[in-house]
């Protein structure tokens, strides 16, 4: 079955975080409207172990940098 489209989602996106006057919000394509509305899952955080390894490999400072 058919899901139905977020247009309550979609306008509050465009609206009320783009702030888009309505002309250009509706003058947007299906294809702009599906960018504006990004990945439809939520991302998730990575765990405790996956940061630490990101934190070793990508650590902000480096032994002997000056502060």
């Amino acid at each position: 079955m058919p899901v139905a489209f977020p247009w309550d989602e979609a306008m509050a996106i465009g609206f009320g975080v783009l702030r888009l006057s309505s002309r250009d919000f509706w003058r947007l394509t299906p294809r702009e409207l599906a960018a504006v509305l990004g990945p439809r899952s939520p991302a998730s955080a990575p765990s405790a172990g996956e940061l630490a390894g990101l934190m070793r490999r990508f650590p902000d400072r480096r032994r002997g940098d000056r502060v």
